[in-house]
């Protein structure tokens, strides 16, 4: 889509054209997107996975917009010495 405000440099749908995309390729136009995204990615997110609802489950690109719809989550404790100093 020309003119997109979701995908504006169409980055994301070029990514899911691309036969053989793997998911370190996926990362790097993932990360200039979300760069250049004024919005909120995981809302970005899941505007675009519903658009690319008919790509392959298991598609790098997908991966990574769902990973992006849990980073909206509030961040989990960890473990080790960090987490038990006062």
């Amino acid at each position: 889509m020309k003119g997109d405000p979701h995908d504006p440099k169409a980055l994301i749908r070029e990514a899911y054209r691309i036969d053989g995309i793997t998911e370190a390729e996926c990362r790097t136009i993932f990360l200039e997107w979300a760069l250049d995204s004024p919005q909120d990615v995981p809302v970005l997110a899941q505007i675009l996975l519903d658009r690319h609802a008919g790509e392959p489950a298991d598609h790098p690109m997908t991966c990574l917009l769902r990973q992006a719809l849990r980073s909206g989550a509030p961040p989990r404790r960890r473990g080790g010495r960090a987490g038990r100093r006062l």
